[in-house]
C-alpha cells in the first residue's frame, strides 16, 4: 500500500496559477481532460463509516479503482493509505462492483491537469500537482512529502494557513448549504 500525502487549495485565478507553475518547469503529466469519479458504498454504509473511499475513476483514455483508508487525525495534511490498480474497462468493473451489491452514493466531475515538480535532483521529492476545475470552483492539489509540498506550495503563493484536507464530497456539501441547495451529484450541467 502507498501512503497518500495532499492538500488541496482553493484557486481564485487559475490562469495567474498556470503562469506561476510554468516558472517552476513542471513535467507535464496529463492534459487537462474530463474525470468522472464514482464513490462507491453498500446500502448499510459500511466503507463511509469507515472513513474509507472505494472510487472508480473513469477518463476518456483511463479507468482506475481505487480504495483509501480513513485520513490520519490531525495536521494540515490528508494522509492515508491508499490502493489503487487500472482498470482496462472502467464501465464494466462500475457495472460489476453495483451487481454484487455496491451502489454510487456519490458521482463527481472534475477537468484535471497534471504536474510533477522534482525539489532538487531527488525523486523523493518529488509533488505532483493536479489543477481541478470543479463544478463548485478550482482547486490546486499538491501530493508528496511534507516538506516538499509546503515549498511548491509557497513558489506557488500558498501558505500553509490556505491548505485544505477536505475530500470533494464535504466541499460540494459544503457549497450546497451555502446556496441552500439540495445537495445530490457534483457534476456539470
Amino acid at each position: 500500500m502507498a501512503i497518500e500525502n495532499e492538500v488541496k487549495i482553493r484557486v481564485d485565478e487559475l490562469d495567474q496559477l498556470r503562469e506561476t507553475l510554468r516558472r517552476l518547469n513542471p513535467r507535464a503529466v496529463a492534459a487537462r481532460h474530463l474525470e468522472d469519479n464514482y464513490s462507491l458504498d453498500f446500502p448499510d454504509g459500511q466503507i463511509r463509516s469507515r472513513g474509507c473511499l472505494l472510487r472508480v475513476r473513469i477518463t476518456r483514455d483511463t479507468a482506475l479503482l481505487t480504495f483509501k483508508e480513513a485520513a490520519r487525525a490531525g495536521g494540515p495534511f490528508k494522509t492515508r493509505e491508499e490502493l489503487e490498480t487500472p482498470l482496462p474497462e472502467g464501465r464494466s468493473v462500475l457495472e460489476i462492483l453495483r451487481r454484487v451489491g455496491l451502489q454510487v452514493w456519490f458521482h463527481y466531475q472534475k477537468y484535471r491537469e497534471e504536474f510533477s515538480i522534482t525539489l532538487g535532483s531527488k525523486a523523493a521529492n518529488e509533488v505532483h500537482v493536479a489543477l481541478d476545475e470543479t463544478p463548485v470552483g478550482t482547486f490546486v492539489e499538491l501530493e508528496g512529502p511534507e516538506d516538499s509540498v509546503r515549498k511548491v506550495a509557497g513558489k506557488l503563493g500558498f501558505s500553509e494557513a490556505q491548505f485544505l484536507r477536505d475530500s470533494y464530497y464535504a466541499l460540494y456539501i459544503r457549497f450546497c448549504q451555502e446556496r441552500g441547495q439540495e445537495p445530490r451529484h457534483m457534476i456539470f450541467g
